[in-house]
Order: C-alpha cells, then sequence, then structure tokens
C-alpha cells in the first residue's frame, strides 16, 4: 500500500485552487446525472427508512442532492464554492435564501426554499455535528479521493462524529497507478479505508467496476477502477 500512496502522499491542493477551477468551468468531476453508484445501492443506504438525513462532503452541484430531497429525504452539503453552490440552485431552477452562520466565522449556509437542501459554504475541516447534528446517512463521492492525503486522519475522525447511530456512509473510491497521474482524484486503497475507519465501523465492500473513460485515458491511465463500500458504526 505504501508504494501505491507514496507518490502521492504530499500533494497539497489549497482551498483557492479549487476556487479557481470552479470560476474557470474546470469541473470534469461534476456529473449531470445521478450517480448510478447511489442509484445502484440506495436500498442498502436506507435499509427501510424514510425521510433520511444525507450529508454531502464537499458536495459541489451534485445533483444526487436534488434527487434524494425530491424522494423525500433531507440534505445538508459543505463546498469551498459558493459558486458551485448558486448553480445547483440555479441549475435545478430551485429559489434559496443565503444566511451568515453565528458558529461558523465567514461560513454562510444557503437553503433551498421549496425542498430539505442546506447548502453550507466554508471548509469542510471548520463543520462539526454542534452544526447540524449527526446524519442517518452521508454519500461521499468526490470527497474522500479530493482532500489532501495528508489530512485523511483528520477527515475520518469528522466523518465518524457525524454519523448518527444508524449511519450508512456510502463512500466511493478509485484505483488507478499513481505513478501516471498525480490527482486529484487520489488514490485510496481499500486497506487504507479499513486503516481509516476499521475501528469504529463495519466495512463492506459493494462495488469494484473498471470506469476508464477517455477523460482518464487522456491523464495516460491505463486502468480506473471505481470502488464502493458501506460503513456502517460498530454497536458499542
Amino acid at each position: 500500500m505504501s508504494s501505491m500512496l507514496a507518490p502521492q502522499a504530499d500533494r497539497v491542493m489549497a482551498l483557492s485552487e479549487w476556487e479557481d477551477r470552479w470560476q474557470e468551468g474546470r469541473i470534469g468531476f461534476h456529473r449531470p446525472q445521478v450517480n448510478k453508484m447511489l442509484e445502484k445501492n440506495i436500498d442498502k443506504v436506507l435499509n427501510g427508512r424514510t425521510g433520511v438525513r444525507f450529508f454531502f462532503p464537499l458536495c459541489g452541484k451534485a445533483v444526487d442532492m436534488k434527487w434524494l430531497a425530491d424522494l423525500g429525504h433531507s440534505v445538508v452539503g459543505v463546498e469551498i464554492s459558493e459558486k458551485g453552490i448558486r448553480d445547483f440552485f440555479e441549475e435545478n431552477n430551485m429559489t434559496y435564501s443565503v444566511e451568515t452562520v453565528a458558529s461558523l466565522p465567514g461560513a454562510k449556509v444557503f437553503k433551498s426554499s421549496e425542498k430539505n437542501i442546506s447548502l453550507y459554504q466554508c471548509d469542510l475541516f471548520n463543520f462539526s455535528s454542534s452544526i447540524e447534528g449527526q446524519f442517518g446517512a452521508i454519500w461521499d463521492r468526490g470527497s474522500l479521493v479530493a482532500i489532501n492525503p495528508r489530512d485523511r486522519e483528520k477527515y475520518a475522525a469528522l466523518i465518524i462524529s457525524l454519523m448518527a447511530t444508524d449511519c450508512r456512509y456510502l463512500l466511493n473510491t478509485v484505483l488507478y497507478n499513481t505513478e501516471l497521474h498525480k490527482g486529484p482524484p487520489f488514490v485510496v486503497p481499500d486497506e487504507q479505508v479499513h486503516t481509516l475507519f476499521g475501528s469504529h465501523c463495519s466495512i463492506e465492500l459493494l462495488n469494484s467496476v473498471e470506469a476508464l473513460t477517455d477523460r482518464y485515458r487522456s491523464w495516460g491511465l491505463d486502468y480506473f477502477t471505481e470502488i464502493v463500500h458501506l460503513l456502517i458504526p460498530k454497536t458499542s
């Protein structure tokens, strides 16, 4: 595992670089359709529950949020880019309000007027359960794989702190040859998922799919595997 992680271990993306990507439209990570992995595994995430509170770390303008809200669930997301958040509401023809967040200096929360969706514009690592409580589900597509590799332990601690006892955390990671692409998205091997979360969660591998596209070939890659795990808090 260490040889796989080594080429990306010191890679750092500043928050300003993510802002620049949004401003310049360099958001190849955005998908205009609901994520197939989410659709495929939604029953396992819901586990018979209705009105589930979903957390979306580094949510961008993911259409998955509206899809879940349309199904009667509520969504809280965190995103550094104000443009990404405003684009989400505008592209989905949703009206919204904007408020400051007393407990998060400099942050704003954008709330849908029609749906139960609240998106916080702030640094993810400044967010905590004191702001919105804990969640019954987390959909992590493009978050763990986007944060700087050196921050993964801190990230895992935050995610675990946001999990309610009945939480179901759907985690999408990727594998490719790290000698050929510096990231993001960054490679997170299955072994590291277990290292990060295994002491607090049971971990089930749901899907492993070869997802090489022309975009990834243009990076010089010869394989690109998407992996989905379901993590559930262990009962103490």
